[in-house]
């Protein structure tokens, strides 16, 4: 698989959101990709929380990286996380 690389929204996004650089990776290599918005794509993972998040605690957290597959590396452009207590289908 090619390398993945966070851009710098991508990072910082990532670090207020509450999702880790292991989490994004696992979800880009393990998961099937589907398209996202403006011909990007995106893929998602469930991963185990029980943490607190925003003053709650959650036992799920799901990871949903939206990125760019060019012919060298897989570019991050953006990550979005949602903190739950149930399993999404």
């Amino acid at each position: 698989m090619k390398p993945v690389r966070l851009s710098a929204h991508a990072a910082e996004q990532a670090l207020h959101r509450g999702a880790t650089t292991v989490e994004i990776v696992e979800a880009i290599q393990r998961t099937e990709w589907s398209p996202a918005a403006f011909g990007r794509l995106q893929a998602s993972r469930q991963f185990t929380f029980g943490e607190e998040w925003n003053g709650k605690r959650h036992a799920l957290k799901l990871v949903r990286p939206i990125f760019i597959a060019g012919p060298e590396e897989i570019l991050v452009v953006t990550v979005y996380v949602h903190h739950c207590d149930e399993e999404t289908p």
